[in-house]
Formats: C-alpha cells, sequence, structure tokens
C-alpha cells in the first residue's frame, strides 16, 4: 500500500525513480529466507503501484544471503547492498535484547549479523566485481553507521540521568562518536576486503562527516561516497518538530546541521537524499511533537520535500543551481547504475521536475498525499515549490494532483547507457 501513497509524494516533490531499501525480517513481509524465494514476491507486489520508477537497495542479513549477492546483481539487476551497523545489539526504535533482534531480523540457528558478517557481506561484494567486472562500476555496499555497544550504553546514561528530554535527549543517546567509529570501522573493513565501492549513508554530524573525509584520505584506493539527508539539513533537534522527528541517526543539534551545509557547499558530500521512512501517526506512538520521545518510533518520510527544501535552504546558503541538480540527480545516478537517469540530454528518460524558484509555500502534512498523516517539516515556509513532474515524457504530477495512471516500472542496473 504504502508503493502507492509514498510514490504519489515522491512525484509531488519531483521525484522521478526512487530506489527503496528492502531487506528479510520483521516489518518487510514479515519472512525470512532466501532471496531466491523473496525478491520474485517483492517485484510482483510492486507492479502497477508506482506513480514513479523504482528500484531496490537489498540487505544480506542472513549467511545464506552472502551466496546470493551474484544472483540478485546478475538475475535481477541489484547491484547495491546495505548493512545497518547497529542491528545486531540494538533495536530499530531503541534499546532491545539480543534475542529479540534476532527474532526482528529471523535469523536461522547459525546466522550472526555481526562485525564478522558485514566483513563477508564486503568480501561478497568483491569477488562480484572480480567476477562479474562488467558490473564492477556499480557494486557497491552501504552502510548505516553507528555501533550498538556506544549506543546501548549512553542509552542507559542517558535515560538514568533525565536531564534530557526529547531530540536533545535521542540525540546524546546516540551520540556522534558511535556514528564516527562505525565509519573508521567500515572503512577498515573496506580496505581489508577489497571492496571498492562504499557508501556511507546518511551522515548526521560533524564527527561522521570528519571521519569520512580521514577514511578517503587514508584509504584512497576505496571510492568512498558520502550522503546527508534533507532532514538532518532542514531539522536540528531544538526546533519544533519533538518526537514527530525521531530518527536513526538521530536529528542533531545546529552546530552539526551548519557543518553539514558547509560539507555540501565544499563538496564533501555527494548527494543529498529523503531517507524516506513512512511511519503513519496511528504507528508512530508520538500524536503530538511533545510527547515522550521514547516510546516513539524512528522514522520519517520527506521525500515530497526534497527538492524544495534542499533548493530553498541550499539557495539562500549560496548553493548554485547546477549543484543542486547534481547532488539530488546525476551523482546517485551514476553511483548506482541508473544509466538513463538524471541527466537532460539525448538518450535519456525524459524525467523532469519543473519547479517555480521564487514560489514561497508553508509545509502542511494535510497537502501530502503520504499515508503519514504528520509531518517534522510542519510550519516551515520554503521557497522554490515543483510544479510539475514528469516521467519519462509523461505528466505524473502537475500544481497539486497526481496526474494519470502509476506508470512507475522496475529499474535494472545498471541500464543501456545511453
Amino acid at each position: 500500500d504504502d508503493a502507492v501513497t509514498e510514490s504519489k509524494a515522491a512525484a509531488m516533490g519531483g521525484v522521478t525513480t526512487m530506489l527503496t531499501y528492502f531487506r528479510t525480517g520483521q516489518y518487510y513481509l514479515n519472512r525470512g529466507g532466501s532471496w531466491r524465494d523473496f525478491f520474485p514476491d517483492v517485484l510482483k507486489l510492486s507492479q502497477d503501484r508506482y506513480w514513479c520508477d523504482y528500484a531496490y537497495h537489498l540487505a544480506p542479513i542472513q549467511s545464506l544471503h552472502l551466496e546470493e549477492m551474484e544472483m540478485l546483481a546478475v538475475e535481477h539487476g541489484v547491484p547495491s547492498f546495505k548493512i545497518f551497523m547497529f542491528y545486531g545489539g540494538y533495536g530499530l526504535h531503541g534499546r532491545t535484547d539480543p534475542e529479540a533482534q534476532r527474532r526482528f531480523l529471523m535469523l536461522g540457528p547459525d546466522d550472526s549479523y555481526d562485525l564478522a558478517h558485514f566483513e563477508f557481506v564486503m568480501r561478497s561484494a568483491a569477488r562480484l566485481c572480480q567476477r562479474r567486472p562488467e558490473l564492477g562500476e556499480h557494486v557497491s555496499v552501504s552502510l548505516h553507521c553507528e555501533m550498538a555497544d556506544v549506543l546501548n550504553a549512553y542509552t542507559k546514561l542517558v535515560q538514568r540521568d533525565r536531564s534530557l528530554t526529547g531530540l536533545r535527549a535521542y540525540s546524546a543517546a546516540r551520540p556522534p562518536h558511535g556514528e564516527g567509529l562505525a565509519v573508521w570501522i567500515a572503512a577498515y573493513l573496506a580496505h581489508e576486503t577489497g571492496c571498492r565501492n562504499i557508501n556511507l549513508l546518511h551522515l548526521s554530524s560533524r564527527k561522521a562527516l570528519d571521519a569520512a573525509l580521514m577514511a578517503k584520505a587514508i584509504f584512497p584506493h576505496v571510492d568512498f561516497r558520502r550522503e546527508v539527508t534533507v532532514g538532518h539539513l532542514l531539522l536540528d533537534c531544538d526546533g519544533p518538530a519533538g518526537a514527530h522527528a525521531k530518527v536513526n541517526p538521530p536529528i542533531r543539534p545546529r552546530e552539526d546541521v551548519e557543518y553539514l551545509w558547509q560539507g555540501v557547499l565544499d563538496g564533501h558530500v555527494d548527494w543529498i537524499v529523503s531517507d524516506h521512512a513512512c511511519c503513519a501517526s496511528e504507528v508512530k506512538g508520538a500524536r503530538r511533537p511533545e510527547d515522550d520521545i521514547w516510546p516513539a518510533k524512528s522514522g520519517f518520510g520527506g521525500t515530497e520535500y526534497l527538492l524544495s527544501g534542499v533548493f530553498s535552504e541550499g539557495r539562500r546558503r549560496g548553493l548554485a543551481e547546477h549543484r543542486i541538480a547534481e547532488l539530488t540527480a546525476w551523482n546517485p545516478a551514476r553511483r548506482f547504475g541508473l544509466t538513463s537517469k538524471g541527466d537532460i540530454a539525448v538518450g535519456y528518460d525524459a524525467d523532469l521536475a519543473l519547479i517555480d524558484p521564487t514560489r514561497r509555500f508553508v509545509v502542511h502534512a494535510a497537502d501530502s498525499p503520504s499515508s503519514q498523516g504528520y509531518t517534522p517539516f510542519e510550519g516551515q515556509e520554503l521557497t522554490g515549490q515543483v510544479q510539475a513532474t514528469f516521467l519519462r515524457g509523461h505528466l505524473i504530477y502537475e500544481r497539486g494532483a497526481i496526474v494519470g495512471p502509476p506508470r512507475g516500472r522496475y529499474v535494472r542496473r545498471p541500464g543501456p547507457r545511453p
């Protein structure tokens, strides 16, 4: 169902292609087992439900998935794989016991989701590049960089102390150095395993971005790419969004936000994304922003505000329009094998977003087709509103309304070059 509503939200924001994370386990069809059995069902359920084109990042969770990475790349056009570095010892929404996490991931009795497993994922990716050199440019491992041991220890400290509340407490419970440490471990594992393409996802803090830049200097043979999200650029932990903005890694203090923006301006960030994770109001566990942060669920959507948010705040800081296009279209399309996307040129898909650069608007969840029912960006005034979105030449959104039937197609990667 969320393929329908959230792809409509993407079209509203000028997004023509969604690259969505999927894994086995709870929340995701609530099944474990082989990707060979699992992924065809994902594709079947996706068909004729997207208003924009779509592809998938997949997570090798179980040991048997390591041997399926080549199959996924060759038979299904999925060359990008994702690791959540904290999942083995810390819950998606907060502290939990290890056995609960095993049930959450639906691990087999001989499976472990730990640093050794992450190493083996990278070794499998490196082997895939060697065996299929024609795919090597686009085979990559993406990582959510936080360390479970750090999160467990600091969550206990913050909850025991009780001097912090809201997003400030959540940021302190998942401190920036936990991100930085995870970046270093990921970087060394990439060096050790010969995994050539590493994506460091949704870096949220100065310490995380600095660690990523130092890793690049120490391991120049690894092609690191650095990502930030529109949420971490438009929100800070002292803002009014409160529990509605609970997400992993957390929304940070304003000084971290400004450091990320400087990284964007200095060319240290490769792309900006939404990290859209729709968490409907009835699931979120926080009806109001001021509700308790700890029982609230993590995640929120925001694809419909990605382009306008980057345009509005980026232009105010001197970010050129061609750089916005690179950060939101060209760079991610090149990295992830979306070879017919990301540019306006002969042979490329006629995917276009028309934006009125002078139009100001105030964000209201009620205006979005998303099923979420709230937004942490509520009340923000942005300049630069998407007026129309075209997918392969077809108008799919215009001035507040979705147009036509769902035209989204599954995109095998890498596609043919224009």
